[in-house]
């Protein structure tokens, strides 16, 4: 019997071994890369080569629905190497891996407008079951991906187990946790944020972008396209749904609503940043398996929404980059920083904590998610008397931070966490009424992720960073390498894996497990298995 939780196993046992060289995700071998055939010469009906490069994905599962993606791009460093044309793309959805057992099928098209992406609502399927697809386009098909449906409403599964990952640099490090993310025994995929880098070309790095700093659509087009050739990125897309959402670089660095990161930018001007917002969202629209209602409308986009889980899991994802006020004290790590505590600062703006207070309040499930970017927690970085916080995170919007634990404290939603990244380093805290008082309750828990390669290999741990933490007894754990955090659900439990890989500056690093840590139903607070 295949065992289908290594989907790198299963797809090798269905799929004849094809070479695949795509940039240097050659190195890894996975089997969604062993699905592409060999690239020809000569052009296959109206493709200069192999269309589907970009692999599949799927994303957005609700109990009877999923999403699924591909884009035709056979030549997707070049602009997708596409005639200007709409071009019928068939589909199927199969109950099994051989793709005998066909339960849904139809025929999208591709059109110039989004890059030749497409994206289909697949529906009338079975709760909490694992299903199958793949594309065709003239004699050519796509690889095969798995995806799963959420469980019914109303329902109490006995697990969710999903993988949250953030920050994958290109240029700063291989993919390798994806790689070992691709073989997990998982249930979905949570990406909080910077899936591209918008940066140029450091040729000091492992590998390299393929421009210098982007700002057109083609460029934001290019980029995406480069990151989503590596194949450890594609084989973890192929193996299960994902959710995500994004943060700074899949536009800019630290920018905030329109207003542009530093003077010497050339889109300063809010009109100007606005037009690059615009091209920016309208790529990452194109490249994620997200339904219709996201598209964008100009420099907006709707990105916050919610994703049930019966009444297990609410994931409750939160956008804090496109409707933020700025960051206060010109950014960067301040102290003494009287503007963060303006009770007109938001991160998230009013309309979508609005929103977020409605859903949470109104909740039925056991767990309340926030899937978000940028830590909650405080973090002091001082050691000893005095304080520094960044002011790109919640501790740059005080009020923010204090109506959200206010309303928790009040309104006591079931078992709120939070996800994050953004700061690529591990940590593991408690949500405090307040920080500044270790006495003073706690009333929610937080997880943030490490990068999957920003940053390099890092460390386990810094002299500068061991100093500053007993000033922060409400942080229970920090590591600074790459890796992801495997999380799984209970109606009794949540435990998170924090997995920690040897190093991606070469493409051979091995992955363990770093620490876990558990939060009991109803019991709000991190504890940690020893």
């Amino acid at each position: 019997m295949v065992d289908y939780r290594n989907v790198q196993q299963f797809l090798q046992s269905r799929v004849k071994r094809r070479n695949l060289i795509i940039g240097a995700g050659a190195f890894t071998g996975l089997a969604i890369a062993s699905q592409f055939p060999q690239q020809r010469a000569i052009a296959k009906g109206r493709f200069s080569d192999y269309p589907f490069k970009l692999g599949v994905a799927s994303g957005e599962p609700y109990d009877t629905s999923v999403v699924i993606w591909t884009r035709l791009a056979p030549e997707p460093l070049n602009g997708g190497g596409m005639p200007n044309v709409n071009v019928p793309i068939r589909w199927e959805v199969a109950t099994d891996p051989s793709m005998r057992r066909i339960v849904s099928r139809g025929t999208v098209l591709a059109t110039p407008e989004l890059a030749h992406s497409v994206r289909v609502i697949v529906e009338g399927l079975l709760p909490h079951t694992w299903y199958w697809y793949r594309f065709h386009v003239n004699s050519e098909a796509s690889p095969i991906g798995r995806t799963r449906t959420a469980p019914a409403a109303g329902s109490f599964s006995s697990q969710l187990k999903f993988a949250l990952a953030s920050c994958q640099h290109y240029e700063q490090g291989y993919y390798t946790a994806y790689k070992y993310m691709a073989e997990d025994d998982l249930d979905l995929v949570v990406h909080v944020g910077d899936y591209i880098y918008e940066g140029g070309i450091n040729l000091t790095r492992p590998r390299q972008h393929n421009s210098t700093e982007i700002f057109t659509l083609e460029d934001y087009r290019n980029r995406h396209a480069l990151y989503k050739t590596d194949a450890n990125l594609q084989a973890t897309h192929a193996a299960f749904p994902w959710i995500v959402t994004w943060d700074d670089h899949e536009v800019e660095n630290n920018y905030a609503n329109l207003i542009s990161e530093i003077d010497t930018e050339p889109d300063q001007d809010p009109v100007i940043f606005a037009q690059r917002r615009a091209v920016a969202y309208q790529a990452y629209y194109e490249h994620m398996p997200l339904r219709p209602f996201s598209r964008p409308v100009g420099p907006d986009m709707q990105l916050y929404r919610r994703l049930n889980f019966g009444n297990l899991a609410t994931f409750h994802v939160l956008d804090t980059r496109q409707y933020r006020t700025d960051q206060p004290c010109g950014d960067g790590t301040r102290t003494g920083c009287l503007d963060a505590l303006s009770p007109q600062a938001t991160i998230t703006g009013q309309a979508q904590e609005e929103w977020l207070f409605d859903g949470l309040d109104k909740s039925s499930a056991r767990w309340n998610i926030l899937a978000q970017q940028v830590p909650i927690a405080q973090r002091d970085f001082t050691p000893g008397e005095g304080q520094s916080f960044s002011m790109d995170k919640w501790d740059g919007y005080v009020a923010s931070r204090n109506r959200l634990m206010n309303f928790i404290a009040q309104r006591q939603p079931s078992n709120p966490v939070s996800l994050a990244g953004d700061v690529h380093s591990h940590w593991a805290m408690d949500l405090k009424a307040n920080f500044d008082n270790p006495a003073s309750a706690t009333l929610a828990s937080e997880f943030v992720c490490s990068s999957i390669s920003s940053g390099g290999d890092g460390a386990d741990i810094t002299p500068a960073i061991q100093a500053y933490l007993p000033d922060n007894p409400h942080i229970k754990f920090y590591n600074g390498q790459r890796g992801y955090v495997r999380c799984t659900v209970t109606p009794t439990s949540w435990r998170s894996d924090y997995l920690v890989v040897s190093g991606v500056t070469t493409p051979f690093g091995t992955i363990s497990n770093r620490a876990s840590f558990v939060v009991d139903n109803g019991i709000p607070g991190i504890r940690q298995i020893v």
